[in-house]
């Protein structure tokens, strides 16, 4: 998992060495400034030697000017190579989440997910730049100041060293301790961002229900969970800081008393107490960066192990080496003895489903509601993966072509169309990325909706809102109707998409849709029966599977399945 970090830092070499560089030469440079005073009590100030005092105080003040270059480049350039890694990884990782198939996304909160891509990279980019600067600022620092320090009392060194050892050790202890409590702590902030987003999402469901109370109540649950880890987490930091406090005053004490007695046994000048006492104040930020790090690496590898928890996730569908890009002439589909279930050891959800679709007809399959018929229609663009059968395109089994060119060749118009929160034109983009205004209008036009697109005082520029809220449900199935019109698809899947439509919508969907449907191999997805009638050949699901098929006329003279739910639908109506 370390070198899987440090490759990050590769695209950013010259970065990395600027910002060390500059966190070496200032951190030297603070061991200056106890030598030079030291110089100043020992022999200038006593010599009243002016020119040479004049000289340490003209150098003291470079001192501070180089720092300061120093500090604005560790400081300025030092984050922009943590941003830039922070932003290499949020990379991967969205890439990464987008190839993953609809199985993993249907167990993960999305929620958890925002959490990962944001509170998580933003603490790893915290420890990418500062975690390499603390710990080289503080060896540098300790080994020169310590060098000196021995150079000028070697037992005046030994007594101030006592503290050090106590202090590294409590540090880093208290670290592991801190490291399970910021665990904790990143698990609920993703419980509470997944609670929110929920509830945000659903705002016209909880309004609706007049469920608001029981949304506050479950809010305060996973926000009293957050409280609690945040408040242990605190107690160990309270423990933690309050006694690392006492450490460092009894480093000054330790130094002040060993240099007193020192003193008074003539083992030492004054002025070599005052020099270590100004080491001494050097040295102890160096050793809160160095027991800094180790908290600060606790929090970033535990964020980074989150990361990579996601990153080593495979998905269960992917292209094979020898993988073909698809061909399509006639578009013959044909599912051969297909079984599937969500889960290994979970219930058969599609049982031995075979059935042809000749190329440029339309197909329809029925069945009460929960009898797989969305699921079937996902395993054709391999959204899902068959646990036994094939699914062919031409004779070309699906599983042996690339997911790009299968997925380029269906047109998808689903029952919950998703509008991104975007212009028109942007959500149109994604049928043909190089679409002009005028294909976009003509496609719209076809999709029963350019009137109304043209209508609007922004046309293509007039803003969707999150999800398309701003429209209605029939005019967002037309907009992704003139998406698959964009798009050009050689197969079709319509999956309930007039479901939940007034008749006025139905109706306009409808005729886009037989404009779409010609000359292409479509395959509708419905619950409502009477917009099937006109369907080449029926299929009718039952339990996951196949029981009944033929044309509209036949199936209702059969008398069975089809004909059972059809009669129900009428009197319904």
């Amino acid at each position: 998992m370390f070198r899987r970090f440090i490759a990050y830092y590769r695209p950013y070499k010259g970065l990395f060495l600027l910002d060390m560089a500059a966190a070496v030469i200032g951190s030297l440079l603070s061991i200056l400034f106890p030598m030079l005073t030291r110089e100043l009590l020992k022999s200038y100030i006593p010599d009243r030697n002016w020119a040479m005092m004049l000289s340490v105080f003209a150098i003291m003040l470079g001192i501070y000017g180089i720092q300061m270059v120093c500090n604005y480049i560790r400081i300025r350039w030092g984050h922009m190579l943590g941003v830039t890694m922070e932003g290499d990884m949020r990379q991967d990782l969205f890439g990464h989440l987008q190839r993953l198939s609809f199985r993993y996304f249907d167990k993960t909160k999305t929620g958890h997910l925002m959490s990962r891509i944001t509170n998580d990279l933003f603490m790893i980019t915290e420890v990418a730049h500062h975690g390499p600067e603390d710990l080289l600022i503080s060896v540098v620092v300790i080994l020169g100041a310590y060098g000196v320090m021995f150079a000028n009392s070697v037992p005046l060194a030994l007594i101030s060293l006592i503290p050090l050892p106590f202090m590294l050790f409590f540090g880093i202890h208290f670290g592991l301790k801190l490291r399970a409590g910021f665990v904790a702590v990143r698990r609920t902030v993703a419980d509470v961002n997944s609670v929110v987003e929920n509830s945000i999402q659903g705002v016209r469901e909880v309004q609706s229900f007049t469920s608001e109370t029981y949304e506050k109540q479950k809010f305060k649950r996973v926000n009293k969970v957050f409280q609690t880890a945040r408040s242990n987490q605190y107690k160990v930091m309270a423990s933690y800081e309050s006694t690392m406090m006492l450490f460092r005053e009894l480093y000054y004490f330790t130094t002040v008393v060993g240099g007193a007695v020192l003193i008074y046994l003539d083992r030492i000048p004054v002025y070599e107490l005052v020099a270590f006492i100004l080491f001494v104040g050097i040295v102890l930020p160096p050793i809160d960066r160095l027991i800094g790090f180790t908290e600060q690496l606790q929090q970033g590898m535990a964020a980074f192990e989150r990361f990579v928890e996601v990153m080593d996730i495979q998905s269960d569908i992917n292209d094979r080496p020898d993988a073909v890009p698809l061909k399509i002439s006639e578009g013959n589909l044909v599912l051969d003895h297909v079984r599937f279930r969500y889960d290994s050891n979970g219930e058969e959800v599609l049982g031995d489903i075979s059935l042809t679709v000749p190329g440029g007809s339309t197909i329809a399959i029925v069945g009460e509601s929960g009898t797989g018929k969305s699921t079937l229609a996902s395993l054709i663009p391999r959204f899902y993966e068959p646990v036994e059968g094939r699914i062919l395109i031409d004779g070309q089994d699906i599983a042996m072509v690339t997911k790009a060119s299968l997925r380029s060749q269906i047109g998808f118009v689903q029952q919950n169309v998703f509008l991104f929160d975007g212009t028109i034109r942007e959500n149109l983009k994604y049928g043909d990325n190089d679409a002009t205004d005028e294909q976009m209008l003509e496609a719209l036009d076809k999709a029963n909706l350019g009137h109304f697109v043209r209508s609007l005082p922004d046309g293509l520029d007039t803003e969707v809102g999150e999800r398309g809220t701003r429209l209605s449900g029939g005019q967002k199935q037309r907009i992704s109707i003139a998406r698959v019109f964009l798009k050009n698809p050689r197969i079709l899947i319509f999956d309930e998409a007039t479901s939940s439509l007034d008749s006025e919508a139905e109706f306009q969907i409808q005729e886009a849709f037989g404009r779409l449907a010609q000359g292409r191999t479509a395959i509708v997805i419905a619950h409502r029966l009477t917009t099937v009638r006109d369907a080449d050949i029926i299929y009718v699901l039952a339990d996951g599977k196949i029981v009944e098929q033929g044309p509209h006329e036949m199936l209702v003279a059969l008398g069975g399945h089809y004909a059972r739910l059809y009669h129900n639908q009428e009197l319904a109506v």
